[in-house]
């Protein structure tokens, strides 16, 4: 890798980026290519709908399409920080898929991916995510990253629970995070609903991260006990942190601290400016959808200001929807001009190609990795939404444990 380290790649052609983001219109961007946006009936129908919590056991997982066929669906169950996929059967004519096993899992976590093709050959994704019932005088965390994962160096250990927690410094005594080559690490509560632990700085390569819950029969809150007695771990993989200057539309991508590739980007629209910061990959999706009235982006009659059915590459650097992704529909803006809706586009080709500057720079990023933008004309972003921790200061960080 030493001499691809040292050089620094340059494309021509340029293109935008969507998600949370996509053209706004003022740039002169055509967006006539995409077709018209697929009417309500053409949506992939997915139950659980995204986002539904306490799912019970007896409920049904489906993914149908009223016309066409489901081209790939994708079903993994995520268990205290143990990923395993689902395994499931579509049905004779391509219109429906269900899992083998009828009965979900309790106090787990679901998501899916599934991609479809309708009668005019187009394709439309969806991605989204449901967890299931906890019992009621219980409590439990959902673990990131997964277990024996291979991150990158901006990681940071999150855990969500599934109830308030009131008893912060009891459930915190609970968590231990450690590190092989030992580092001092600390943790951090937003809220009284998720615990974050980091270091001072990036993890080193090579670090081994150990987490142990030891959350049973902890009392979280008035009556509420802990669920979870387990142990996982995770590897540091190598250093990534590309930096994206949004003034100049570059992304300069430094792998171990050496410089990797310069590549042409466009951001957030002077209305819909990108968050500055230093934000860390969550999210690695080959395709998915991007509708515009889900972030807030809504026209006067309720619906989305873009709807893209297939965006590729895309990688999510916010909860709030800000995403850097593989963009084919606005060619003339990339190292040029910012059109995005506060996203970062590389350019792409429809259906994502390899060897363009977005399946280029996906095929070498890990979840974890980082990614700051600097010169855009927006505030920082949170510290909360999503692994934004690295944006707040050591001393402020070491302030939010609840054990004084």
């Amino acid at each position: 890798m030493g001499v691809a380290l040292a050089t620094v790649l340059t494309w021509a052609g340029l293109l935008a980026g969507a998600t949370g983001c996509t053209t706004d219109g003022r740039g002169a961007v055509d967006l006539g290519g995409l077709g018209k946006p697929p009417a309500p009936k053409d949506i992939i129908r997915i139950t659980p709908d995204d986002g539904t919590k306490g799912v019970r056991p007896e409920e049904k997982l489906l993914v149908r399409v009223p016309e066409g066929r489901l081209e790939s669906v994708k079903a993994v169950k995520s268990q205290d920080a143990q990923e395993s996929p689902v395994p499931g059967h579509l049905s004779e004519d391509g219109l429906s898929w269900e899992p083998d096993d009828e009965k979900l899992a309790l106090a787990a976590k679901y998501t899916i991916d599934a991609v479809a093709v309708d009668g005019h050959g187009r394709r439309s994704a969806r991605h989204t995510i449901f967890t299931t019932h906890v019992p009621d005088e219980r409590f439990i965390g959902y673990v990131t990253p997964e277990n024996r994962s291979t991150v990158g160096t901006g990681m940071i250990v999150s855990l969500e629970f599934n109830r308030e927690i009131e008893h912060r410094a009891a459930v915190e005594r609970a968590v231990h995070v450690t590190a092989n080559p030992p580092v001092e690490i600390r943790p951090h509560w937003f809220g009284n609903g998720r615990l974050d632990f980091r270091p001072e700085q990036y993890w080193k390569p090579g670090t081994q991260v150990t987490v142990s819950l030891r959350l049973r029969d902890v009392e979280g809150a008035p009556g509420v006990y802990g669920l979870q007695y387990k142990t996982f771990s995770f590897t540091i993989g190598r250093s990534q942190v590309s930096l994206v200057d949004a003034a100049e539309h570059t992304m300069e991508v430094r792998r171990d601290g050496d410089l990797l590739a310069t590549v042409p980007i466009t951001a957030g629209a002077p209305k819909t400016t990108t968050y500055n910061g230093r934000m860390v990959v969550t999210e690695m999706l080959e395709v998915t959808r991007m509708n515009g009235a889900t972030v807030g982006f809504k026209k006067k009659n309720g619906k989305g200001e873009y709807d893209i059915p297939d965006v590729p590459h895309a990688m999510r650097l916010t909860d709030s929807g800000t995403f850097l992704h593989g963009n084919y529909w606005a060619p003339d803006a990339f190292g040029r001009v910012n059109v995005s809706h506060g996203c970062v586009g590389l350019r792409d080709v429809k259906g994502g190609g390899a060897d363009t500057p977005a399946g280029w720079f996906f095929d070498r990023s890990l979840i974890g990795d980082v990614v700051e933008v600097v010169h855009s004309n927006d505030k920082k972003v949170a510290p909360d939404n999503g692994l934004g921790g690295w944006n707040m200061g050591w001393k402020e960080w070491k302030a939010g444990s609840a054990l004084k």
